[in-house]
């Protein structure tokens, strides 16, 4: 007797005020500006891709050598590197746009007035975007280059800026797990305008060239990417969801496969970022949303949405 069909899983989710088809998402510095990445894996297939952070003004970068294999992911230093957002505007938009991409324009400055900059020159663009990513791990020059996202007021100043530029977009905001308390700092996030948040940025590291003596990587230290930092991602997601119930949240950090963007979910994202898997594997954003809906058939999950948020605590019951 032939088992009867089950309905197709419903990948659909809702996320800061908008629609996605499925919940995985490029992340931002692993898809490029434009169509680099995209050419290889369709973007109209993912439920939304984020372009490399970009400010007001075209930026170099740090000096090469940039990236390092770890043990369990790579150690980077690149430095934001990009042309600009007007140049991205009339040169890498209109590509992505064509291929079908649903665009998170993700952003960042040296100081707030660079926010508030970069986010002025994408007002002619708004309707061609699904949402304003601010990257706030990133020194600030007007507080003695120490990090945005390391503390809540200057992450809140940085939010602020773009939330106030009118766009009519979603903001989020991408935040750093290197504080003590990534609560405090969403909290400060989403008072000043925030509707979702990117959870999280690479995790500070050191590369060593022992041959040298030197750090292998020519901006000195870097940032941690990689299933080596899936567990500290978890963490700040989950803790984010208690903390602040309902929140849309991007978890992204290790995320290699469909299994890890369930147990995102679970932890309490609503859309899950693909990252560095995408430098092994281009393709890999497309594949984890195949084996996400294949999971979700084979226990019974008919709903993606259903997931996010669900994780039993250790005795087996939910939360209070």
């Amino acid at each position: 007797m032939d088992r009867p069909r089950r309905a197709p899983v419903d990948l659909g989710v809702d996320f800061a005020g908008l629609r996605l088809p499925n919940p995985v998402v490029a992340a931002s510095g692993t898809f490029g500006h434009g169509d680099e990445v995209a050419r290889l894996c369709d973007p109209s297939g993912l439920g939304a891709v984020t372009v490399k952070s970009l400010a007001a003004f075209a930026w170099p970068g740090n000096p090469a050598p940039r990236l390092r294999t770890a043990a369990a992911g790579m150690v980077n230093s690149v430095g934001l590197q990009g042309p600009g957002v007007q140049r991205w505007v009339e040169a890498d938009l209109p590509r992505l746009r064509a291929l079908g991409a649903r665009v998170i324009v993700s952003v960042w400055g040296r100081s707030v007035d660079d926010f508030a900059d970069a986010a002025a020159m994408l007002v002619p663009v708004a309707a061609e975007l699904a949402a304003v990513e601010v990257n706030v791990s990133c020194p600030n020059v007007e507080d003695r280059s120490r990090v945005f996202a390391h503390a809540p007021g200057t992450t809140a100043a940085a939010v602020a800026a773009v939330a106030g530029a009118g766009l009519g977009l979603p903001v989020l905001a991408k935040l750093s797990p290197n504080v003590t308390d990534i609560t405090e700092i969403a909290a400060a996030a989403l008072a000043a305008g925030a509707d979702g948040l990117t959870l999280v940025n690479t995790v500070m590291g050191l590369a060593v060239d022992a041959e040298r003596r030197r750090p292998a990587l020519g901006g000195g230290g870097g940032g941690l990417t990689g299933p080596a930092i899936k567990p500290v991602a978890l963490r700040a997601v989950h803790d984010v969801w208690r903390a602040h119930p309902g929140v849309a949240i991007i978890g992204t950090g290790g995320v290699a496969s469909g299994l890890d963007a369930v147990e995102m979910m679970l932890a309490g994202a609503s859309a899950v970022g693909v990252g560095t898997a995408t430098f092994l594997e281009p393709r890999a954003p497309a594949r984890i949303v195949a084996e996400l809906a294949a999971w979700c058939e084979e226990h019974s999950v008919s709903r993606v949405g259903d997931l996010t948020g669900a994780l039993l605590g250790a005795d087996g019951e939910r939360p209070g």
